[in-house]
Formats: structure tokens, sequence, C-alpha cells
């Protein structure tokens, strides 16, 4: 049996316009990970999800949810699947409890008072339950969107770009929320353009751009490969300029021009930072401390579409 929960393939999608929202996506979510896709604004995310959840049809290709195909199988597919969209669509003068309650129903699934009840348990939303949704904050909104996601009990829950708009630590509220689902057995499939998002709660990263998906790895692998790490060293003495001896290790003066900075490239079989600092010693600086500093997925992000786009 794979372990494969949503498999994509040769997935495109052209609008009338002539438009090409997806170019050619293949890619496999595996069951109970937490995967990121990272993209810029446009760049096809959130066409690729409404595709997965049946809400926009493919122009080509194949998807298969739990080997149901999203279309020739779609109430099978469309009942394992929560979807929380960017847009806050509540019915705002609905109670909370009735909003998520009624959409179990749409699912053609029985009414549960004990499972709305855990739902909004665990997403801090109990003692919320009788206010209507326009006495909620923007935060607390975005966490009924979740609960009604939940409330058919699905087993992949899709987040477009959950964060978006809502403070530091209604964020990191997010992520345990997230994390605490996975425990429950809930795959997680989320969009976003905060790095930190990914860095913090995905176990694999997607980055996707104009359409194409350039690259899917693991995120500390992702980190491992395409990061580099810089070396600062820090002086003694203040640094007016890099002398020619050492102009081939591309050296910056630190904004205090008592240290430089050298970048690297992990995976290199030769950092060369022993010949560095011996070169640094021959050319009579003196040195204080050192410290190391990995390259992050902003950084590694922002390279990869610069590539993409340069091709």
């Amino acid at each position: 049996m794979s372990s494969d929960l949503i498999t994509i393939n040769n997935l495109s999608k052209a609008y009338d316009n002539g438009f090409e929202a997806l170019k050619n996506i293949n890619l496999n979510i595996k069951k109970g990970e937490i995967f990121a896709m990272l993209g810029p604004n446009g760049a096809g995310k959130t066409t690729l999800i409404s595709i997965i959840c049946g809400i926009v049809r493919p122009s080509s290709g194949k998807v298969t949810v739990d080997e149901f195909d999203i279309i020739d199988d779609y109430r099978e597919t469309r009942s394992k699947i929560g979807l929380v969209p960017q847009e806050l669509t509540l019915e705002q003068f609905e109670t909370v409890f009735n909003n998520v309650s009624y959409s179990r129903g749409l699912y053609g699934k029985k009414p549960d008072a004990k499972h709305i009840e855990k739902v909004l348990k665990d997403l801090s939303l109990w003692d919320k339950k009788d206010l209507r949704l326009r006495q909620l904050s923007g935060g607390m909104k975005r966490r009924v969107l979740i609960a009604k996601a939940l409330s058919h009990e699905p087993t992949i829950l899709f987040l477009d770009e959950p964060t978006a708009g809502v403070d530091v630590e209604l964020r990191q509220d997010m992520w345990k929320v997230v994390e605490s689902l996975r425990k429950n057995g809930v795959t997680i499939i989320l969009t976003t353009h905060y790095i930190e998002e990914a860095e913090a709660i995905a176990d694999r990263v997607g980055v996707i751009n104009q359409g194409e998906i350039i690259v899917v790895d693991e995120t500390k692998e992702l980190l491992k490969k395409l990061g580099h790490k810089k070396l600062t060293v820090d002086l003694q003495e203040e640094v007016k300029a890099i002398p020619n001896s050492l102009v081939k290790y591309n050296l910056e003066i630190g904004k205090d021009k008592m240290s430089i900075d050298y970048t690297y490239n992990v995976q290199a079989k030769q950092t060369g930072i022993t010949n560095l600092l011996q070169d640094l010693k021959d050319a009579g600086f003196k040195l204080k401390d050192l410290k190391t500093e990995q390259s992050t997925l902003e950084k590694i992000f922002v390279s990869l579409v610069k590539e993409n786009n340069e091709i």
C-alpha cells in the first residue's frame, strides 16, 4: 500500500483567455505529513488546491485522493477533504456552533454535537460557541473557518494562506493547532508566502512559481542542500579595505568595520575556511571571534524563484 495520499500527474490548467495557471504539475503528498506550498502571489497555489478540492476543473492531467479520482469519484474525494479558504466566508448573524454544525450537514453527515464540541474545544472556541460571527475578532473568525472545515471529519485539510493578516501570537497558536491535528492523523497541506511558517511546521516544502513546481524536498534537506553558511570573523581592529591577497574569497566588510563576512556552500567538499583563516593571519588581521549562520528558507526561496525566472 502506497504511503502517498494525494497523487498528481501531469496536471495543467489553462483558462479561456490563454493564461496558463498550472503547467504540467507532478506531485505526491504523503499520508500524515504537513506539506507547505511556497510561492509568490499568483504562482498557482490556490488554483492547485481548488482543483484537488473539486472547485476548479483541470485542463489535463489526473489527480487521485486516497486512490479515488477527483472527477470520477468526486463525492468520495470531497468527503475526505476539508478546505480553509483565504477569504472569510461566514454567516455573520449565525452562532459559532450553528455555523460549524451546518457545514457538517452539507457533507451528508448526521448531526453530531459531541464531535462539534470536540472541534470547538480543540480550537479554543468552545467559550465562543453561542456568539454570533460578527461579534468575533478576525483571528477567531479564521479559527471558525478551520472548525467548519473539520466538521465532517476529513482526513486531509487544506489551509490556503492560513495566517495571512493575523498577528504573530495567533500565528503561533495556529501552528500548534496544525501540529495537534497532525497528531490526530490529519494530513495537512498549507499554502503560504510566510517563509518562517514553512520552516517552523512543514515536513516537506514545494516551491511553486509561474504555475510550475521548481523543487520539492524535505524542509531540513532543502535548507542543507541549497543553503549557504555565512562565517563572520570578528576582528580586534577596524578594517578599511580588503587586501588583494583576499579578493578571491569575495569577502564583505561588516557594517561596524570590525568584522568580515565569508559566504560558503554547505555542500562543497572544501569550504575554504582553513585557507581563509591562514590568509587573514598572513595579511596581518588579528582575529577576535568566529561565528557561523545558516541560510534561511527565505534566501533559498528568493534564489530559486530568481533562477527559475531567468531560465
